[in-house]
């Protein structure tokens, strides 16, 4: 099962869309086959019915099953000129992920499509918005006249030839609006024993795009409430108390400015729109360079940057680390300057400022709490040292401080801020910051 997006298949960034044309809600994110593929064995609609009882379960991939599943069926003799699967998910910003494949180019995508979608006409005109949105079946002829004035999409599919479009539920509560359509370009359409034999084998398609989905949104739901990295260690079975690692890494500790007299000021909502955008400049930030944000502690972050295998791995941490921090402020720089609009209604929170502590040591990365409420995050004491540097950063008037190890590893100038007591370290810590 491919954790993340671009966990499986071309990197997104090496992917070119064409020969196919998304709209702006669809991101295109994997891709398999295409002209070159060797075509699958003759099958019979039988066979690809025990291969859903029997092979398809080892197949931990979704994109890979579903272009098998369609390379089976064309061996089988159905005439398909166009298939896809639409699957629900629970995640903050994707409504579902699609695939489709096209025997014109043989290819098989994955794409994810964004709640933005929900919005358009096309959708709401759509075949699939009476799949997703009422549960119906749509079975309709390309050239009849009432289709066409139904559904939009049935001309353009006239147009590549394409005789019969069938779009169905798929599951059995429907809970993540799972789909499938079939298109034909054959003269008399599906023939009732095909239609029969897709819709059989398409319901027990099901079963396994169900096992997937429930599996893609634990891995959604494990990344965004624990960071990929924790929740990685979660799924692969890291759940007893007590479990964990010690790891080296750069800590970072951050803290909005004014917080209080922020909360003070402002409505609970007004506060948690805030938050956000301050959280997207940090976070966002963070995550760009390499590090893995592990706690928001109200209105607080705390991250680490792990230090990788190799001579140069502190190195690069460090300097991940400190870019990170210099893009979170440009970052905040620009929301001050140009709220989004959500913001530009709310009077009193500007200028929104921040303190950043860059920190090494050895950390405890594991499940710490009681046996039925565990937390994965870090501790130790270099976890304290960079929460009690993090404090310094109003009293020295810098938005970033960095501490001697880490200093260390970087190759550039800092200034050096002096000799700093912290509470609960026995010895003065050199505290340093960038220069200007």
């Amino acid at each position: 099962m491919c954790r993340n997006d671009s966990d499986c298949g071309a990197p997104l960034a090496d992917l070119d869309p064409a020969p196919r044309v998304y709209p702006p809600a669809v991101t295109l994110v994997r891709r398999i086959g295409g002209d070159g593929a060797p075509p699958a064995a003759p099958t019979t609609v039988e066979e690809v019915e025990r291969w859903l009882f029997t092979g398809a379960l080892t197949e931990a991939d979704l994109l890979a099953l579903f272009h098998d599943l369609v390379r089976r069926l064309v061996a089988a003799g159905l005439p398909l000129d166009r298939m896809s699967l639409h699957a629900g998910t629970l995640h903050p910003q994707i409504y579902c992920f699609t695939w489709q494949w096209l025997r014109a180019d043989g290819l098989t995508d994955e794409a994810k499509v964004d709640e933005a979608s929900l919005r358009t006409d096309a959708y709401r005109r759509s075949a699939l918005y009476r799949v997703i949105e009422l549960g119906e079946t749509v079975r309709a002829r390309t050239a009849d006249a009432a289709a066409r004035t139904a559904f939009p999409l049935m001309a353009d599919l006239a147009a590549q030839g394409i005789v019969e479009y069938v779009a169905l539920p798929l599951g059995g509560a429907g809970k993540y609006h799972n789909a499938a359509t079939v298109a034909t370009s054959h003269p008399a359409g599906f023939s009732e024993d095909q239609f029969t034999a897709l819709r059989r084998l398409l319901m027990l398609f099901a079963l396994h795009v169900e096992r997937h989905i429930v599996l893609r949104i634990a891995n959604h739901v494990a990344d965004t409430y624990l960071g990929r990295a924790a929740g990685g260690r979660v799924l692969d079975g890291s759940i007893k108390r007590g479990s964990g690692e010690a790891i080296r890494a750069v800590i970072w500790m951050s803290d909005l400015r004014g917080f209080t007299g922020l909360s003070d000021r402002l409505p609970g909502p007004a506060v948690t729109a805030v938050l956000n955008a301050y959280f997207d400049a940090l976070a966002g930030a963070v995550l760009g360079h390499g590090g893995e944000v592990l706690k928001f502690l109200g209105d607080g972050l705390l991250a680490v940057f792990p230090i990788a295998a190799g001579e140069d791995g502190a190195a690069r941490a460090a300097a991940q680390a400190l870019a990170a921090a210099r893009q979170a402020l440009a970052d905040l720089d620009a929301l001050n300057a140009a709220p989004p609009d959500d913001l530009g209604a709310i009077e009193g929170w500007r200028p929104l400022a921040t303190g950043i502590a860059l920190h090494l040591g050895e950390v405890f990365f594991g499940n710490v709490g009681a046996p039925d409420r565990l937390d994965f995050t870090v501790i130790g004491r270099a976890v304290n040292e960079a929460a009690r540097v993090e404090a310094l950063c109003k009293e020295l008037g810098r938005p970033v401080l960095i501490t001697a190890p880490v200093a260390r590893l970087l190759r550039e100038p800092l200034d050096h801020l002096g000799e700093h007591p912290l509470r609960g370290v026995a010895a003065p810590v050199s505290i340093y910051g960038p220069v200007g």
